[in-house]
């Protein structure tokens, strides 16, 4: 039976929960259509602030399903580019995605899984997370961004050891690192996925979108295109019904109501 992805909702948060609990929630073409439709869907919804991603039951992600893909091999290779190009479509729309999208990972994030979590604007994973880009161990090359995201995260000498050794690395030496924002104890990830998600709910959406926005863009701009970005935004969000809710509510000293 292929995986699912399920689409639940609490708070102002959607909750995408990777299901393929026969196969270690393995990634598959459903899930990548699914996921795309499910963030258009969202982005209209006034009503949704953020969008949390995990996996259903003990871990996040095996990754692709190597059944799949050994299926794959009896068939064009164009096959297999379609599965691919479809991967990558759902990792550019998360990160081109204007709400903030965090990873919620217990268990084990591996391969295309790891990939996804580093699409994520956050990642919360329980202190007992592991991550491990195992590509290598079965003959193939990573995907899904990984080698973007590795490379622009960390030292060269330790994405090619995660890229080339397929090195198991725990939630704690990323969080040392910068990259997992908030560990959890084992199994809370997603509520702890949740806790900071309440507090961006209550942060103004079309700041959230600016910053997200200016982020993407700051390593391929110059000092002065990105001043200028800085500057346009800000001049966009002083305007907005937002910048002076949240101006007078400073002054005010009452908790803002943004919409």
């Amino acid at each position: 039976m292929p995986g699912s992805l399920k689409s639940t909702s609490e708070s102002g948060t959607l909750i995408l929960t990777l299901s393929n609990p026969e196969h270690k929630n393995a990634l598959g073409p459903e899930m990548y259509a699914a996921g795309i439709e499910a963030l258009n869907a969202a982005e209209n919804n006034p009503e949704i602030r953020t969008v949390v991603i995990t996996g259903e039951g003990s871990l996040f992600c095996a990754g692709g399903s190597l059944q799949r893909l050994q299926a794959n091999r009896r068939l064009s290779p164009e096959v297999q580019a379609q599965s691919i190009e479809a991967l990558h479509n759902w990792i550019e729309a998360i990160r081109t995605y204007p709400k903030p999208i965090i990873a919620a990972v217990n268990g084990a994030a591996a391969g295309a899984g790891f990939s996804l979590a580093l699409a994520c604007d956050f990642i919360v994973a329980a202190d007992d997370a592991v991550f491990v880009m195992s590509y290598g161990t079965v003959g193939l090359s990573p995907d899904g961004g990984a080698s973007w995201s590795l490379v622009r995260a960390l030292p060269r000498a330790l994405a090619c050891e995660l890229l080339m050794g397929a090195e198991r690395i725990n939630a704690g030496r990323l969080h040392a690192l910068g990259m997992v924002n908030r560990l959890t104890a084992a199994g809370e990830a997603l509520g702890g996925a949740l806790v900071l998600a309440a507090r961006l709910n209550s942060l103004a959406p079309n700041v959230l979108a600016s910053i997200k926005d200016l982020v993407h863009d700051a390593p391929s701009n110059t000092l002065s295109q990105q001043l200028a970005s800085e500057r346009d935004y800000f001049v966009r969000n002083l305007h907005h019904a937002n910048g002076g809710e949240g101006i007078d509510a400073f002054l005010q000293k009452r908790p803002p109501q943004y919409r």
